[in-house]
């Protein structure tokens, strides 16, 4: 006859279930940033990322930003989830290699798969007006 203690098993199997999880926890995060951009070195003069630009204009104009300065449609700036502000990048257009410098001095994207919101006279230089979103590179200069 053979008789089973549950708990003699559920402590057999414990460092087995938690080396899984692990396992299962440590596949997951690679797997959510593998999916998101990261800024890698490049071939410039800083690092670089791909992704998604928008921009941003009208109903954000003279609103304060994440900086605490005005938000100005006129200006080259952009925003960044995570760039120091005060950073200058040079955004680039893929979709028609024109490119622009601007200074971070806000916060965002906060739209999944976008990397940088630039201002209205950025985007102007970009030629993104009529897409609104265009794939892009931001490098970061040094």
């Amino acid at each position: 006859m053979l008789i089973c203690n549950p708990d003699a098993i559920r402590e057999s199997l414990r460092p087995r279930i938690a080396s899984g999880l692990q396992a299962v926890v440590v596949l997951g995060l690679l797997a959510v940033l593998a999916g998101c951009s990261t800024f890698g070195s490049g071939s410039g003069s800083g690092a670089t990322e791909t992704g998604k630009a928008s921009y941003y204009g009208d109903r954000h104009h003279g609103r304060k930003t994440a900086s605490g300065e005005r938000f100005d449609q006129h200006a080259l700036t952009a925003a960044h989830r995570s760039l120091p502000f005060g950073t200058r990048v040079r955004v680039t257009n893929l979709s028609n290699e024109r490119s622009v410098v601007v200074r971070i001095n806000d916060r965002g994207p906060f739209v999944r798969g976008r990397i940088i919101d630039v201002s209205r006279a950025a985007a102007e230089r970009l030629g993104m007006l009529r897409s609104g979103v265009v794939p892009v590179r931001v490098e970061q200069l040094k």
